[in-house]
């Protein structure tokens, strides 16, 4: 009988090695989860296979004397393992999908958490995938395991096997998976992009709790200008104009306003619908993708959050990579994978042409003209001190806490501006009404 050897966890996470003997693979895979042993490795030994093919031939030649024997021995043996090992085809041999499988946000972190732990307990990718792709209750996220498993036991890298498994990870999960790979710490880094997607949906989370009541006061008060100026003007208009009096300017202009709605109301959609189309098919032109992308820095209120959200997966990254035995300058390669705004890459790939000629980090990146200078400061303590990764991740700790206070800041500052915003426009459309009535009775 073959002898397999074996490199598997426990339950308690510890690892366990050894040799078992079984009639095939799927035999032993059976055998070791008998006895609650999760599979790292397992492998058939050169003096397993010799005596299995030993025992094969002496078994041939006494097939002659007794085949109906013989015969019922092959059946007996390799009738039980062939129907399990028909039973566990079955799911293997399900075509994959052709289209890409999209997945939302919530189960892009539940796929990375669970991954990362996995990863993290000592198990390599392959199994990891192998388990995650045994639990049903993942829905789509066993279809997208399943693509994965499939194109890493293909010799393709997760990076890429990510890309073509699903578009819902985005280009930066990809890249950071990238950067993992070439490090060693996949774990450690889809950790803190699970961390990352944690925040940026508390965030969202966050905005929508506090648009509620300002985007039910935004809706009254559009509600209450169309009823204005589809109804209540004209009635106004008509009564104003049986007195025989001129209308007042305000309730021409409001008159004017309730004609057109109501005449070109289909060239008002059009407009606001193709403006809205327009708008993002010019930000996302090759032309002007970068002129939005740092437009976008600069703007009030968002442009702190964005840069600073920069800040802290730069400076991750680099701890990670740097920390995992990396060159500096290749490091800074990969890093520039893990940031989306094209204009901050451009800054990126600068400081890499300046490092590549022999400058510090600290310096190249001052010569950037974008890093505030407390960042810079603790980046050359710890070039001058040899502890550049504590302090890239002192500084990513650093920024990470007022991107939440700028977060928060946001948060509190967003339903009042908005019922401010509603609150002039309701008010505008009172003072009209009231100026309007008052002519009226001052006329009659």
């Amino acid at each position: 009988m073959p002898s397999f050897a074996y490199v598997a966890l426990k339950p308690d996470g510890s690892k366990a090695q050894g040799t078992l003997d079984a009639s095939d693979r799927a035999e032993a895979l059976r055998l070791l989860d008998r006895g609650r042993l999760q599979p790292v490795s397992l492998k058939e030994s050169a003096n397993g296979a010799a005596a299995a093919s030993g025992k094969g031939a002496k078994s041939s030649s006494g097939k002659a004397g007794d085949p109906k024997g013989s015969k019922a021995k092959a059946n007996g043996k390799a009738g039980a393992p062939a129907a399990a090992a028909d039973g566990k085809a079955k799911p293997e041999e399900e075509p994959l999908p052709t289209g890409p499988v999209k997945l939302k946000r919530s189960q892009v972190i539940l796929f990375t958490e669970e991954l990362s732990d996995l990863l993290s307990a000592g198990l390599q990718l392959e199994p990891a995938l192998k388990i995650m792709e045994s639990r049903e209750e993942l829905s789509n996220i066993k279809t997208v395991t399943r693509i994965l498993r499939q194109e890493v036991r293909d010799g393709a890298s997760f990076s890429g096997s990510l890309r073509k498994a699903s578009p819902s990870f985005g280009e930066l999960f990809c890249s950071l998976a990238a950067a993992g790979e070439v490090s060693g710490a996949l774990g450690t880094i889809l950790r803190r992009q699970a961390q990352y997607l944690v925040t940026i949906q508390e965030l969202q989370s966050k905005v929508m709790t506090a648009m509620i009541y300002p985007l039910f006061l935004m809706g009254a008060g559009v509600a209450v200008a169309i009823l204005f100026v589809t109804y209540l003007i004209p009635e106004l208009a008509k009564l104003l104009a049986s007195t025989g009096n001129d209308l007042p300017g305000v309730a021409k202009f409001m008159l004017s306003c309730s004609d057109f709605i109501k005449g070109y109301w289909w060239l008002i959609a059009l407009l606001v619908g193709g403006s809205i189309y327009g708008f993002k098919a010019l930000i996302k032109s090759e032309a002007y993708a970068e002129t939005w992308d740092r437009i976008k820095l600069d703007l009030p209120f968002f442009g702190p959050v964005l840069r600073a959200r920069f800040y802290v997966q730069y400076l991750e990254t680099l701890a990670n990579l740097v920390g995992n035995g990396l060159p500096l300058l290749k490091a800074l390669e990969l890093s520039v994978g893990a940031t989306i705004n094209r204009h901050l890459k451009r800054i990126v790939n600068r400081i890499i042409e300046t490092v590549g000629e022999g400058g510090s980090l600290s310096r190249c990146m001052k010569r950037a003209g974008f890093f505030p200078p407390l960042l810079l400061d603790m980046i050359s303590v710890g070039e001058q001190t040899g502890k550049l990764t504590v302090s890239l991740e002192r500084a990513a700790e650093r920024y990470d806490k007022e991107l939440g206070k700028k977060i928060e800041k946001i948060s509190a500052l967003v339903q009042p501006v908005i019922i401010v915003i509603m609150a002039g426009l309701v008010g505008t459309m009172a003072y009209m009404m009231i100026t309007v009535i008052f002519k009226t009775i001052r006329s009659v």
